[in-house]
């Protein structure tokens, strides 16, 4: 009892959301149920939005969050959770439109805003055949500031929607021992890969800044985040599997119009979903 108890004593839950954590840019603003909306549904938006809190990739972490990709099906372009160490630092900002305020234009022309040296994963809704994408929704890993992709998600289904009006859970965990990034979206493993992220990508630094971006170009939607849980752990993977912590989600309000998409089930880590009723402005 004494072991299990000192063990939970080094799992650190962090409810980080209040407004002051956060870094806004451009057209990021905080919504009055504790999620930052990253883009109206307009035109030619971009919003990217980055935590005060940088995270430290020789911990064991994972982080849960609520995201919104819109309404409409022909709707765009969707966002991209990123971690990195860009030299302007929280002011790094990518490209607009296809490139979802992350990447740029084209993978072989490194010139004009991404981010880099970065990693990140994207929510793409809006079909770009200049950054190799399927005709439907889907989600892919990435690096250094391109959008160009080979591999993608979407649960093997060619109608695969994320502007479906519903709140979807994202889940991203890095585990330094296995040098393992495993990535949730409602319940299912969307990505999983190996990467030695502090050599390889980030030269060294095991600090990094992370946050969403988001853009829009001529279609659009109205897209955001709300963050429900950090958790680092100081434990090696050994003690992880032999505790168990559980905690309550941090239950960050989410609008009464909206329902969650709560297919597939999380593994042996996950925690029940707590949606709490709370309109957005404008909402009735």
């Amino acid at each position: 009892m004494r072991t299990i108890l000192c063990c939970l004593l080094l799992c650190i839950v962090l409810p980080i959301s209040s407004y002051s954590q956060y870094v806004l840019l451009e057209d990021a603003i905080n919504l009055d149920n504790g999620c930052i909306q990253l883009t109206p549904d307009e035109p030619y938006s971009r919003g990217i939005a980055y935590n005060r809190t940088r995270l430290n990739l020789n911990q064991y972490f994972e982080i849960d969050f609520d995201i919104y990709l819109g309404n409409k099906e022909e709707g765009a372009d969707g966002i991209t959770f990123v971690m990195h160490n860009d030299h302007r630092e929280f002011r790094a900002m990518g490209t607009w439109g296809e490139c979802m305020g992350y990447g740029r234009w084209r993978r072989e022309y490194p010139t004009g805003n991404f981010i880099s040296p970065s990693i990140a994963v994207e929510f793409d809704t809006y079909y770009n055949y200049t950054q190799n994408d399927p005709d439907h929704d889907h989600v892919a890993y990435l690096e250094n500031g391109t959008n160009y992709h080979t591999k993608y998600w979407s649960d093997n289904r060619t109608d695969f929607d994320l502007e479906d009006n519903k709140l979807h859970d994202f889940r991203f965990r890095w585990d330094p021992e296995k040098q393992q990034i495993t990535v949730f979206l409602d319940g299912k493993i969307v990505y999983q890969g190996k990467r030695n992220l502090i050599k390889d990508i980030f030269e060294g630094n095991p600090e990094v800044i992370w946050g969403f971006t988001a853009s829009t170009g001529r279609a659009s939607n109205q897209q955001f985040f709300c963050l429900k849980r950090i958790t680092r752990y100081n434990l090696p993977s050994k003690e992880l599997k032999a505790v168990t912590p559980v905690f309550p989600r941090l239950g960050i309000p989410a609008p009464a119009t909206l329902t969650h998409n709560k297919a597939g089930t999380h593994d042996e880590a996950a925690l029940p979903v707590t949606v709490a009723p709370l309109h957005l402005p404008g909402r009735q």
